[in-house]
């Protein structure tokens, strides 16, 4: 299995590459089944609609092992709003093996980006979504392929407004990630001719931003969702403590995620919006307003290794007034992932040299989760030499360790116990 989603991800990257040096050749119309209805129905992860979807060729013939159905389902927002969510169940076609009820993942995708363009259940459907300037790449592809072909059923979605045209995509907010996730999984229980139930054992995985949905998930669960049958949760290089990131991100490849941040928590506390009219320059407020269309590859371009400072009137990076200033510190400090506790067995894996998403505060995390008494299995990916800001570091071990996070999330799917490393994570990098 392992081989395969190597070979998977390989290919991946040769199209990852392919896609950022080659312009958009053609644009495609928003499809009508993004568009949510004036009134949602009632409840939690609620199916609203349905569509058959195809699943992107992968390469040499191989195809992803399952069935997709395109859905659409109701979550909360961090107003305590309801939302409308896009995202896909994907039905193996593979005989589960394991133990017990087919077990269920619920994925959260990586950085795609805030344009709806980005949304991760398009490029699931054509591996290189294009729409006009801007195009999503399934870099998640072969996760989902080595899952399905373990015969677990996964559930991928888009995020609250990423996909969906009613609003923008909210990156990085705590709230809306985690619970946008849970409700994937229980619009997935509700689906008809699927062979997952309420039984079936459910694990959370994401890497990078879906680190931090499914860190947050974890923790949101026993409040939130407390009848899924939840028995792990992975969270690869979780961007935990956001006023750090907002340090570490800066002057990087991907300083524009920044951007896609502050996008994310502003809908929800107007003060902050007040303050950038005052601090942002015109340079900074074309930066928040023009990534709210881009993809990934399109802001790295946009923005690549520039510094917040140019955004700012008084010449100070964002992270510098954001934790000397109390008021504007609170809304992001609000999203901090570590303060609720987990009660299932959670992975937290970070590169010791992350150069997008510090690897300190991702630490941190995992003492957090600890002193609370969490499970947590805290796996450092020792690092030796930076990487300068081009994200290597960041985006190795979800290459690398792919194998490895997945067997460890299949273990907690079949029942298998798994002791925590908390006594040891001081001797730990």
């Amino acid at each position: 299995m392992f081989r395969s989603a190597r070979f998977l991800v390989t290919a991946a990257a040769g199209a990852l590459l392919a896609g950022l040096v080659a312009a958009p050749q053609a644009a495609n119309a928003a499809p009508t089944f993004y568009d949510p209805p004036a009134d949602l129905p009632s409840g939690k992860g609620t199916v609203i609609r349905t569509e058959p979807m195809k699943l992107a060729l992968t390469l040499n013939g191989l195809y992803l092992p399952g069935k997709a159905t395109r859905i659409m389902y109701t979550s909360t927002d961090a107003a305590g709003e309801p939302a409308a969510v896009s995202g896909a169940y994907i039905e193996p076609t593979k005989k589960w093996t394991g133990t017990g009820p087919r077990p269920l993942v619920a994925v959260a995708a990586g950085t795609q980006g805030q344009g709806d363009a980005c949304a991760p259940s398009k490029s699931l459907e054509t591996f290189l979504n294009v729409e006009g300037d801007e195009f999503g790449i399934g870099y998640e592809i072969p996760s989902i392929h080595d899952f399905l072909n373990r015969g677990m059923a996964v559930v991928l979605t888009d995020y609250i407004g990423l996909g969906t045209t009613d609003r923008v995509h909210t990156y990085t907010n705590r709230l809306d990630m985690g619970q946008a996730l849970l409700d994937a999984a229980r619009a997935a229980l509700q689906l008809p001719d699927t062979s997952v139930t309420t039984a079936s054992p459910i694990g959370l995985y994401g890497y990078s931003q879906g680190g931090g949905a499914a860190g947050s998930a974890a923790e949101l669960a026993p409040s939130y969702a407390p009848e899924l049958n939840l028995k792990g949760a992975y969270a690869g290089a979780p961007p935990a403590n956001l006023v750090e990131v907002l340090k570490s991100a800066d002057g990087t490849d991907l300083t524009g995620v920044i951007a896609y941040a502050i996008n994310g928590i502003t809908p929800y506390f107007p003060e902050l919006q007040s303050a950038l009219d005052t601090l942002a320059t015109p340079a900074g407020k074309e930066a928040l307003e023009k990534v709210k269309t881009q993809c990934i590859g399109g802001t790295l371009f946009s923005y690549g290794f520039q510094k917040t400072s140019k955004w700012t009137t008084n010449g100070k990076s964002l992270y510098d007034i954001v934790k000397n200033d109390a008021a504007l510190r609170a809304p992001v400090d609000a999203q901090r992932i570590g303060r609720l506790k987990p009660n299932v067995p959670v992975q937290v894996l970070t590169g010791t040299k992350d150069d997008i998403v510090d690897h300190a505060q991702a630490k941190q995390l995992a003492k957090d989760w600890c002193a609370q008494g969490v499970n947590v299995t805290y796996t450092p990916v020792v690092q030796l030499v930076g990487t300068g800001g081009t994200a290597l570091n960041h985006l190795g071990p979800a290459i690398t360790r792919l194998g490895q996070t997945h067997d460890w999330l299949a273990d907690r799917l079949t029942g298998k116990a798994v002791k925590s490393n908390c006594s040891s994570l001081w001797l730990l990098p």
